[in-house]
């Protein structure tokens, strides 16, 4: 059975000038958590009473092979070595001169990143320094570490929109096919008094075709063909065996992941499901007949 995540983080010092931010991942099957995507669609984690997950996180997608390491920067050794702290990041600068009473008391990182494979870690520089408002980055970067997937939840974003070949009509017994178009969405906000850009990517896609049958996820999003192959088997194409109206449904699963004030994209457990407006489809049936006249000749004849 595909369980929860539940976030936990953990910080610990290392040595006297650095922190460890880790974010690791715990299975529970007895959790609720609502999702509200800004008015596009509700929906919740919860277990089915066939043991399925609605809203279930798929297996595709990409995992970070690295995990990240924050250290206190800007210190009075290594300003010399890093002149980008007066230059570039005056703000975290001026937390070292005690006669700028005025400035805002912010601190400066350099990110340092390790395979996440590598035991034990060892540690490379990624990027920085980076500003974080407040004398105590430790403390800050694991209340955003804890608070970022609610944050994620409630993110506005669109959802893909789907096609159809042919559409809005199609034939009993003929391949159908179905795309969706879905793009990598870029949010800002201010989290704690920082600056923090969310990003979701989309991943993979959980088709509903409208008759009972429903496949993903699965990371083919499909694509419209050339006009001359409608009709074609593809990839996310679908037979219909009755006819009738129905509605085609797609949900794309998003992947996240955030930076603060510029350091580098840290990964964002979870998953955002997003569902699609639904896609009309009539299916008919084609009926050939074969006559002897034509409808000059018999005016009168079916069709004429």
């Amino acid at each position: 059975m595909i369980k929860l995540l539940k976030i936990f983080v953990t910080i610990g010092m290392v040595a006297s000038l650095s922190m460890i931010i880790t974010v690791t991942a715990e299975s529970d099957e007895n959790q609720t958590a609502v999702w509200d995507d800004g008015g596009i669609g509700n929906g919740a984690w919860k277990s089915a009473s066939d043991g399925s997950l609605y809203g279930k996180a798929p297996s595709t997608g990409p995992q970070d092979p690295f995990i990240y390491e924050a250290r206190v920067a800007c210190t009075s050794g290594d300003s010399v070595t890093f002149p980008e702290c007066a230059s570039v990041m005056p703000p975290c600068a001026a937390i070292n001169n005690p006669a700028d009473t005025d400035a805002p008391k912010s601190t400066a990182v350099y990110w340092y990143k390790s395979l996440r494979s590598s035991t034990p870690p060892n540690w490379t520089y990624d990027s920085g320094p980076v500003c974080v408002q407040g004398e105590k980055p430790r403390d800050i970067l694991a209340e955003i570490a804890a608070q970022i997937s609610s944050e994620f939840q409630h993110t506005p974003i669109a959802p893909a929109t789907i096609g159809s070949q042919p559409g809005p009509h199609t034939l009993r017994g003929k391949d159908t096919n179905v795309y969706a178009t879905a793009t990598t969405q870029t949010f800002a906000l201010t989290l704690l008094e920082q600056q923090v850009t969310i990003t979701a990517v989309p991943v993979a896609y959980t088709w509903d075709y409208g008759d009972g049958d429903v496949w993903g996820p699965t990371a083919i999003h499909g694509a419209p063909l050339h006009q001359d192959r409608v009709g074609e088997q593809t990839q996310t194409s679908h037979i219909y065996t009755t006819t009738g109206k129905l509605s085609i449904n797609l949900t794309t699963h998003f992947t996240g992941s955030y930076n603060v004030n510029g350091g580098p994209f840290l990964p964002i457990p979870g998953q955002g499901n997003i569902p699609s407006p639904p896609l009309g489809l009539t299916v008919w049936r084609a009926i050939t007949r074969l006559y002897a006249d034509d409808c000059i000749t018999n005016p009168q004849g079916v069709g004429c």
